[in-house]
């Protein structure tokens, strides 16, 4: 009996340490080992800024299910942003008509780029110090706002100011959601996210083009308007799994914010400084002065010798000189590390990421009025042509993402990629002439598309690789500053050839019977296409637009000749051997 009762208290002991042993199990907090030693990939880095942090803490909770849906998200929002720039492409030449300023398109493009670009590394500053989600929500807010103004103006004015805040929103909302999807995917596998995301030019290749002449046909006011509303609706759901995430990682125990201390008074200037406003209001303004006198010098009443185009080419210099300066020396927090400005790969992969958007948009913002002038295109179609670059290159980008994944490097499709686009652009050289077929110049757009693709995806792994998660923000924001600035220098060049060269050529090429309207003629496209095939005054339109795109192409591919050198400075990194990201990834 005496050994019966030992037994049963031997049980109950035995039990009540299993019962502890569980409990200690259940109460051991998300981050540690069975040793309870802290397992360093199980908690956010604590070393990272709290937009960082935040971010980890939500891969670290949610499930693969949670990881699909964001995804979803996530490509419909690229597809609001596909279609609603297909949208503006096409309609942007008639909107410019409409208000009798065809010719000044490259203006609104350089202003509202340039006003973009300087969006990113605040944007950038606000995902990391805060939060994603907050920055995201900011960036829809400005891009509703953009699309209502464009909806509603009737001023070539306020249009060009509308453009400025759908490009800034938009712009700052689609660079939120790439650095979520560097958030939710590997280094290894970040091409293929990127294609994922990325996938729905494909379908509005074909679907905006056709889109944008029906709307047209009614009311251009619409293919803005609409999406107005519809953006907003798309984007909650996003908004949304943000939010669980963050509630979900809260329960864990994840998401720790340090409270400041400070007053707000403190904080207001804590803020100024870390955002960098001086830097921000030097770099905006220098590039506006500077880019801007090549597309307005042609209107100017003495040219290149007129005061204010030297005044705002000097002082705008001086402001980008400026800009640098501070950077390095004069501000406490700048947008980017100095170490990894001055990292090689950093540096090649920017500036191969500028020359191909100048040398891409030298004549692109005209490409759809050339095919519609010369080649008698329906707006729809000029679009799909347009769009070839969207089709094959959206393909394309998943062939890359795959080899780059299997291979670990990124550097030698870029080997080819580079060349590939050189050559498509130089042989438009010859081929964009009313002599030769259409299906020329569709040849041509599927070597830029082939090089082109191979670029995108092969820049932006390039820059990734060269730092941690910290800074990938901070990184994908001077890629995008690079390739924005690049846009706009390209659509400088482009309206200071078309304004330079097409007005002369019109004078010249015009017949008698049409030449007294060649203003009228040169500033609206309408106008343009409303002399039939075979006249004298189309044909003599179609050559005028044949030498004057002919100058812009020879322009890109002599500035495309410089990224063979940028391409070669970039290290070959093995993808395969480096960790950015933590929990539930791509």
């Amino acid at each position: 009996m005496a050994e019966h009762n030992t037994s049963q208290e031997a049980d109950f002991t035995k039990t009540k340490m299993n019962v502890n042993v569980e409990s200690q199990k259940e109460e051991k907090p998300v981050g540690y080992g069975p040793d309870g030693q802290e397992n360093l990939d199980d908690v956010p880095d604590e070393n990272a800024q709290d937009g960082v942090r935040i971010a980890e803490a939500m891969t670290l909770s949610w499930s693969t299910s949670s990881l699909i849906i964001v995804y979803i998200c996530m490509w419909l929002l690229y597809f609001c942003r596909a279609f609603e720039s297909s949208l503006s492409a096409n309609l942007d030449p008639f909107v410019s008509s409409a208000f009798q300023d065809h010719s000044l398109l490259p203006v609104i493009s350089v202003v509202s780029n340039v006003m973009a670009g300087a969006t990113y590394l605040p944007v950038a500053k606000i995902l990391n110090l805060w939060d994603r989600t907050f920055g995201f929500v900011l960036m829809l807010a400005i891009a509703t706002l953009g699309m209502v103004l464009m909806a509603s103006c009737n001023s070539f004015e306020l249009y060009a100011a509308a453009n400025v805040f759908y490009s800034v929103g938009f712009t700052g909302m689609i660079f939120c959601v790439d650095v979520v999807t560097a958030d939710t995917s590997s280094l290894r596998n970040r091409g293929l996210a990127f294609a994922l995301t990325s996938s729905p030019y494909i379908i509005t290749a074909f679907g905006g083009p056709k889109a944008a002449e029906s709307v047209y046909a009614i009311n251009w006011r619409w293919g803005y308007g609409a999406w107005a509303i519809v953006l907003p609706f798309v984007a909650t759901p996003m908004i949304v799994m943000m939010q669980l995430g963050k509630r979900k990682a809260k329960k864990n125990g994840l998401v720790l914010k340090t409270p400041s201390g400070r007053r707000w008074s403190e904080s207001l200037v804590h803020y100024l400084i870390e955002f960098d406003i001086i830097g921000v209001l030097l770099l905006c303004a220098g590039f506006v002065l500077f880019l801007l006198p090549f597309t307005l010098a042609a209107s100017s009443p003495d040219a290149w010798e007129s005061a204010h185009i030297i005044a705002m080419l000097v002082v705008g210099f001086v402001l980008l000189v400026a800009f640098g300066f501070w950077e390095r020396f004069g501000a406490r927090h700048p947008f980017v590390p100095w170490h990894l400005l001055k990292n090689r790969t950093v540096i090649g992969a920017c500036l191969l990421d500028a020359s191909y958007q100048i040398a891409y948009y030298c004549w692109n913002y005209y490409f759809t009025s050339y095919l519609q002038v010369v080649y008698n295109t329906s707006l729809a179609s000029a679009g799909y042509i347009s769009s070839v670059f969207d089709i094959i290159s959206g393909v394309e980008l998943f062939a890359v993402g795959l080899l780059i994944s299997f291979t670990g490097h990124f550097k030698w499709v870029l080997m080819w990629g580079v060349p590939l686009y050189m050559l498509g652009v130089g042989l438009m050289i010859y081929f964009r002439n009313p002599g030769f077929g259409i299906g020329y110049i569709i040849m041509c757009q599927i070597f830029i598309a082939l090089g082109g693709g191979v670029i995108i995806i092969g820049q932006q792994v390039a820059v990734m690789a060269a730092a941690d998660h910290d800074d990938l923000a901070a990184l994908l924001a001077l890629l995008g500053l690079f390739g924005t600035i690049g846009g706009s220098i390209g659509g400088s060049i482009s309206g200071a050839i078309w304004t330079n060269t097409l007005p002369g050529l019109l004078q010249t090429m015009l017949p008698e019977e049409s030449v007294g309207q060649w203003q009228e003629i040169y500033d609206d496209l309408a106008v343009q296409l409303s002399f039939p095939m075979g006249s004298p005054t189309r044909v003599a339109l179609q050559y005028a637009y044949a030498a004057t795109q002919k100058r812009m192409l020879i322009a890109g591919t002599a500035i495309m000749a410089l990224s063979l050198f940028f391409m070669m400075m970039i290290r070959d990194i093995n993808v395969k051997k480096i960790q950015q990201t933590k929990g539930m990834v791509l």
